[in-house]
């Protein structure tokens, strides 16, 4: 190879293995910042699922503990029976995975159900029913209840299936990443001895015209 095409060589080499290293790393970094972006929301979606797990099960507790202290904790059970249909509302626009939906609308009708039944007890209670208003918690009300936490801990299983799956994605990103880099730094060094070959070439030739 002449000493001109050494030097060509060398120039579009100095050109090229920078763009290279920083086209790999982008590109690199904006897979690992999608896939850790992913973790994030289904994290935040893991968490609402959490929630509403939570809060079905406080609201049945505040509804069993109105009917035996003659409607004391009623306030208690309102606000709790407020929270959880504002839970089911957020999560009626962020869980929309077909499977998702399913559960949502099961549960969104067994909580229709629980509280139209909540409203026969109330009643029965304030009109001094106190046999009918435990009838009704301990019996029907109950099997609703059920139907909410199943499909409650279902979502918020499926909501850690998600979450796993976005968690492993990551982590093949980010070993990915890394071999890339790696594979990057290798060739960037191959690029510099190639550069220095070629200068000390230059350097060799230049010498031995000086000294013919």
């Amino acid at each position: 190879m002449t000493i001109r095409a050494k030097l060509l060589a060398a120039i579009v080499l100095t050109i090229i293995g920078p763009v290279v290293t920083i086209g790999v790393a982008l590109a690199a970094f904006g897979t690992l910042g999608e896939r850790f972006d992913d973790v994030g929301r289904v994290g935040a979606r893991q968490a609402r699922a959490l929630e509403l797990k939570f809060a079905v099960t406080d609201m049945n507790g505040w509804q069993t503990a109105y009917g035996y202290d003659d409607g004391r904790s009623r306030p208690a059970f309102e606000r709790a029976a407020e929270s959880t249909k504002g839970l089911l509302e957020a999560a009626g626009g962020e869980l929309t995975a077909p499977r998702e939906r399913a559960l949502l609308d099961e549960l969104g009708t067994a909580f229709d159900a629980f509280m139209r039944l909540d409203a026969d007890a109330w009643r029965a209670l304030q009109a001094g029913r106190r046999d009918e208003t435990k009838r009704i918690l301990l019996g029907p009300e109950l099997r609703h209840f059920a139907t909410m936490a199943r499909a409650a801990d279902a979502l918020a299983d499926e909501q850690d299936r998600r979450a796993a799956a976005a968690e492993r994605e990551f982590r093949d990103a980010r070993r990915t990443a890394r071999r890339e880099l790696v594979a990057v730094g290798i060739g960037a060094g191959v690029v510099i001895v190639l550069l220095l070959l070629t200068v000390q070439d230059v350097v060799r030739l230049a010498l031995e015209r000086r000294l013919t």
